[in-house]
Order: C-alpha cells, then sequence, then structure tokens
C-alpha cells in the first residue's frame, strides 16, 4: 500500500494504484475533453436547448472553473459527463465527451459506473440534500468502499477517519459517528468533499461547492479544494457564478450563456483584460472595496427562455454594444491567441477596449 501526504501532515493510506482507465483511440493528450456537446430537454411546453455546442478541455493537475448565471448550462454539462442526466426529459443529440479517449456517451450504464466515483467524482452545491440525515457520515463517507471495494465495516470506517482528517475536519476519529445535523455547513461540505475522495478520482468535478457559505468558509473550501488538487495530482473542474472565488484556485476560465462557451481563456488574462460583452459585465459586477459606497453594476434583463433562445447572438438583448450584426448572425468563436477564444463579432474591440 501506498501513502501520500496531505497539507496538514496527516497521512493517507491510498489504494495501492489509481487503475488507469483503458481508453481506446487518440485523446490528443486531453484527459477529459467535450466536443461540440448538445443536450436537449424535451418537455410539455416544447424542446429546452440547454447546450448548444459546448466544447472545453481538461488536463491532469489543472483546475478549470466555468462561470455563468443560473440557468446557462454549467451543471447540466456536469451531469452529462457524470451520466446522471434524467434521460428522458433529457436527450444528447449529439457531441462527444472523452475520458483517456473514450467516448463516454457510447458506453453502456454498466461500464459509465465503473468510470463514476472511481474516475470522475462530483461534489454537488447543497451538502445538507445530499447526505442522508439518518446515518452517520462516517458511514455514508465508507459505502462506497464497502459496496464498490469490498473493504470490511472496519476498514471502511478506518478509510473514512482518514478522509475526514485529510479534509481537515477536527477530532475526526470522534466525529465520524456524528450525523449531518450535527455539522456546520462547511462541515458537511468537508464531508461532502470526502466522500467524493473517496476512490483517488482522476477528476474532481465542483458544482458550486460555496453555496450558502458565509465569505470566511467560502475561502477556506476554496483553500481546501485547491490543496487537495496539488497534494493529489486530481483535475477539477469548477463550477460557479461568482468570478471572485476562482481567481486563487483556476488556471483556466471558461464563460458560458444560454448553453454555449462565450469566452475562453487564461486566468489572469480574463481578469486583466476581458474579450466578451458577458465577461465584461460579470467581472464589473463583483463588489469593490475601493467603491464603497457606490452602486453595484450589473447586467441589465435577465438570461433567455432557453426555449425561445434568442437571433443571433444570445446575449444581445441584454448587451450594450449590441448592433445589428449581433441580432442577424450568430457570432462565430474567434481565435485570440495563447488559446484564448471569443464568441463575440467584435471580440478584438472588447479586447482591446475600444467599445
Amino acid at each position: 500500500m501506498s501513502k501520500h501526504s496531505a497539507g496538514n501532515g496527516v497521512r493517507v493510506t491510498e489504494r495501492a494504484s489509481r487503475p488507469e482507465w483503458q481508453g481506446s483511440g487518440d485523446d490528443g493528450g486531453h484527459l477529459l475533453e467535450l466536443r461540440d456537446l448538445f443536450v436537449e430537454f424535451h418537455t410539455r411546453d416544447g424542446v429546452a436547448k440547454v447546450i448548444n455546442g459546448v466544447s472545453y478541455h481538461l488536463d491532469a493537475g489543472e483546475t478549470l472553473a466555468v462561470l455563468g448565471e443560473s440557468g446557462s448550462g454549467k451543471s447540466v454539462t456536469a451531469q452529462a459527463i457524470m451520466g446522471i442526466l434524467d434521460m428522458p426529459p433529457a436527450v444528447i443529440p449529439s457531441g462527444q465527451i472523452l475520458y483517456r479517449g473514450t467516448d463516454l456517451l457510447k458506453l453502456s450504464e454498466d461500464e459509465r459506473r465503473k468510470i463514476r466515483g472511481k474516475q470522475i467524482a462530483m461534489i454537488f452545491q447543497d451538502a445538507l440534500s445530499a447526505l442522508n440525515p439518518v446515518f452517520p457520515v462516517g458511514w455514508q463517507i465508507g459505502e462506497t468502499l464497502r459496496l464498490r471495494e469490498g473493504l470490511s465495516r472496519a476498514d471502511s470506517r478506518r478509510r473514512a477517519i482518514e478522509l475526514m482528517e485529510l479534509v481537515k475536519i477536527p477530532a475526526a476519529r470522534q466525529r465520524v459517528r456524528d450525523y449531518p445535523h450535527q455539522f456546520s455547513g462547511g462541515m458537511r461540505q468537508r464531508v461532502m468533499i470526502a466522500m467524493a475522495l473517496a476512490q483517488d478520482p482522476a477528476v474532481l468535478i465542483a458544482d458550486e461547492p460555496t453555496t450558502a457559505l458565509d465569505v470566511t468558509v467560502q475561502a477556506q473550501i476554496m483553500d481546501l479544494l485547491g490543496e487537495l488538487r496539488r497534494e493529489l495530482n486530481m483535475a477539477m473542474i469548477l463550477i460557479t457564478h461568482d468570478l471572485g472565488v476562482v481567481a486563487d484556485v483556476a488556471d483556466r476560465i471558461a464563460v458560458m450563456y444560454a448553453g454555449r462557451i462565450v469566452e475562453h481563456a487564461d486566468v489572469h488574462s480574463l481578469y486583466e483584460a476581458p474579450a466578451h460583452p458577458y465577461t465584461k459585465g460579470l467581472l464589473e459586477s463583483i463588489p469593490r472595496l475601493d467603491h464603497k459606497g457606490q452602486q453595484l453594476t450589473t447586467i441589465k434583463g435577465l438570461p433567455p427562455n432557453l426555449m425561445r433562445i434568442p437571433s443571433g447572438c444570445p446575449f444581445h438583448p441584454r448587451c450594450p454594444f449590441a448592433r445589428q450584426e449581433c441580432v442577424d448572425v450568430v457570432p462565430t468563436v474567434h481565435q485570440l491567441g495563447n488559446d484564448r477564444t471569443s464568441a463575440c463579432h467584435f471580440a478584438e474591440e472588447v479586447l482591446d477596449g475600444r467599445i
């Protein structure tokens, strides 16, 4: 058995080796890659086009932040990766989700189940709802290890304690028997992280991991995720609507709007100079200490109805720079160098500050 050391000095027993997923085909060097993914929801009221040609990639050991307002398609994309969409009403008409070169969408449910949790794991945003209130947290952390790894009850409990120590839950040996309601919101989120790490996944998806937490606890959770990513050499997808929580954690950012990636850039370039009006609006809406007492900047209007997405650029009804071309023509993705893209007719002008 090998061991790895967390930043807090705790040494955690690890599985003998992380099994490589035996994918087939050329993965292009990326651990995980989405290619032109579309997802629709067929309802009585019509078809909601939730994901509209999303493409992004993730490499080992890096963090990709996926940003956007509620309804932009962030979480649905993550659920498609995990294979946990309810189908129906969800339908995936086209696209690929490649993990180590294998298209997950072509696998059977049994094959997807072998990857889910063991290779790609997910932290859900509402820890109180995700945890079962009638079982101790240690039992819940160890359940997967008992069912899927064949660990005994005693071994799964020991592993649960190690994982609780890894995510810095104080007095883990005593608290392993406690129930979810006996933990604070931040500690419940740490339990969820421990559950996601139980099978040592290569990819961790964190869906709004700081929702409903106060600012101090948000920072602690983000610091913990960053530390774990480095210590365990995981790749991480961080889903959030808050640009303020990702600056110190993410390597790259993909901004989503109406089911599309409207901008993609490394974190420093995006913060320094956005290349899409939507990203610019998100950045300007962040509260700043040097603007104390001033009214917050907002993006006018509401996100579009995904059953009736506007013509042309879907952001044009809310865009302060919109022109007739934006109404009539769907913008192509502009390559701006250094793996940076923007789906705006006037990307260069926005980037340069000319408009």
